[in-house]
Formats: C-alpha cells, sequence, structure tokens
C-alpha cells in the first residue's frame, strides 16, 4: 500500500478533552489574531499540545518562526511522537479551508484543524488536504473525537 493510501486511512483524531481545551483557549488568547501550533502523538492518538507563534500576527493569515518550529519538531521526535496535525483559528470565519490554506498546504500527513472563533460557541474541524497532482485537490473531512 502506498504512502498516500496510508494517509487516506487517517479519518478520525483522538483529542484529549484538555488538549482539546487547550486548543480552543490559545485560539481565544491570540485574537484578533490567528493562533497556530501542532498536535503529536501517535496513530491518530493526539497526547502533546504544541502552540506556537504566529510570527505573522494576522487575522487573516499565520506563518510559524521556523526557530520555534524546528525546536517543537525535535521535542516531539525525542518523545517518539509524530506530529499528526496542523492547527490555526479563523478568527471572524468558519471551520473550513481557506483558498490560502489549501494552495499552503502542501504535506499530505498532518490532518489540518480549523478553530472558528466566528460565532459564540467555537467551531473544530478537521481536513486532509491531498495533492494526487499540479491539477488536482482533493479535501477530506477527518472526524474529530474529543
Amino acid at each position: 500500500m502506498g504512502e498516500q493510501q496510508l494517509q487516506k486511512q487517517l479519518r478520525q483524531l483522538i483529542i484529549p478533552q484538555d488538549i482539546y481545551a487547550s486548543l480552543v483557549s490559545h485560539a481565544q488568547s491570540e485574537l484578533p489574531n490567528e493562533s497556530c501550533g501542532y498536535l503529536a502523538g501517535i496513530a491518530g492518538e493526539v497526547s502533546e499540545f504544541y502552540p506556537m507563534t504566529n510570527v505573522d500576527s494576522s487575522p487573516e493569515h499565520f506563518s510559524f518562526d521556523p526557530k520555534e518550529q524546528f525546536k517543537v519538531v525535535k521535542a516531539a521526535r525525542n518523545k517518539g511522537l509524530e506530529l499528526l496535525s496542523v492547527y490555526h483559528s479563523h478568527p471572524e470565519t468558519p471551520a473550513r479551508l481557506s483558498e490560502e490554506d489549501i494552495r499552503l498546504f502542501n504535506d499530505p500527513n498532518p490532518v489540518y484543524i480549523i478553530v472558528s472563533l466566528k460565532d459564540i460557541q467555537p467551531e473544530v474541524k478537521g481536513f486532509k488536504v491531498i495533492k494526487p497532482n499540479d491539477n488536482e485537490v482533493e479535501i477530506e473531512t477527518v472526524t474529530l473525537k474529543i
């Protein structure tokens, strides 16, 4: 089975309640800007929350600090974990991938989580972005089990 087929199999991500709460809290604390970071774990089960700095300080997009990103990747690997998810918030728009998200997300491995703060009740959704070639994009919804 090819790697792309294996990645398509991850249709559920298990997120402990405390990490889910931290994810939403991080998004709220960064308002009016987007929050961002990683979730790490093993076999679709999240065990570590890595909030990161949005160096763009923008309500419309985010970028990781490369040095901070390297430290987080190294810390997760040292614990024997894989980066299961890249997350960021949408302060004023729904929990869906924007055109910019789709254009920039080129790694088929992580689940891309969007935390929307558009409404009073935060909405959190997960997606896989698969680009079989330069002309195609497949977007699959991933169930987030809290």
